[in-house]
């Protein structure tokens, strides 16, 4: 059957999401045609409305931005950088204890315990094998560098999954950061090995914060 060619470049558009493949993309869009064209309205309005969102250029998470800064054109699309999150910009959060995280999702779950008060980097998706991506390095850096403006961190933090690859790239990170922080730490194993941050529960999280090692 041929379908309106609206219809198969959206399909095509939905299937290049993660976890998403062409059979689960085309009931996506047949289900938004059967909500009809003010939900479809909508939903255009509100991915519209992601063309206004920047990204800090301390941690690389999204945002609407809190304070103008320097174009620094480290790791990111440079029009999209000059400002903080809420965050990075909090002087009441502890600035000089960084926990290093792999997706936004991780660090949305981190924020949900409640427990953890410094700040974060996002150091994007870790390669299941070989090195950091070019652009990984270039965050790594950009830490590095407002660290060494700043004074050595008290803290850092990794935060990432107690997995193989996880463990791998933690013990490279270890030497990659070593004398940025008076400490380098991996979150307790309160984690299961395995398992992943994003779907921790806040209990299981907040107690791998406090074992932290």
């Amino acid at each position: 059957m041929n379908l309106p060619s609206s219809v198969r470049k959206l399909i095509q558009a939905l299937s290049e999401l993660p976890s998403i493949g062409p059979r689960q993309a085309t009931r996506l869009v047949f289900y938004l045609i059967g909500r009809g064209e003010a939900h479809i309205h909508e939903l255009a309005r509100n991915l519209d409305q992601l063309k206004n969102i920047k990204i800090c250029e301390r941690c690389f998470f999204p945002t609407l931005g809190s304070e103008p800064r320097p174009q620094a054109g480290v790791g990111v699309i440079s029009e999209r950088q000059g400002v903080l999150c809420n965050i990075c910009s909090d002087p009441h959060r502890n600035q000089s204890v960084i926990m290093l995280v792999e997706k936004e999702t991780d660090l949305l779950s981190l924020e949900n315990t409640g427990r953890f008060k410094g700040r974060y980097l996002i150091l994007g998706p870790i390669p299941k094998t070989g090195a950091l991506e070019d652009w990984q390095k270039l965050r790594l850096q950009s830490l590095k560098s407002v660290i060494a403006k700043e004074g050595r961190a008290e803290e850092i933090i990794l935060g990432l999954n107690p997995t193989s690859v996880g463990d791998f790239h933690a013990s490279l990170l270890i030497k990659e950061l070593a004398g940025s922080a008076k400490k380098i730490s991996r979150l307790g194993r309160g984690l299961p090995t395995g398992g992943e941050i994003e779907f921790a529960d806040d209990e299981t999280l907040g107690a791998s914060l406090e074992r932290r090692s």
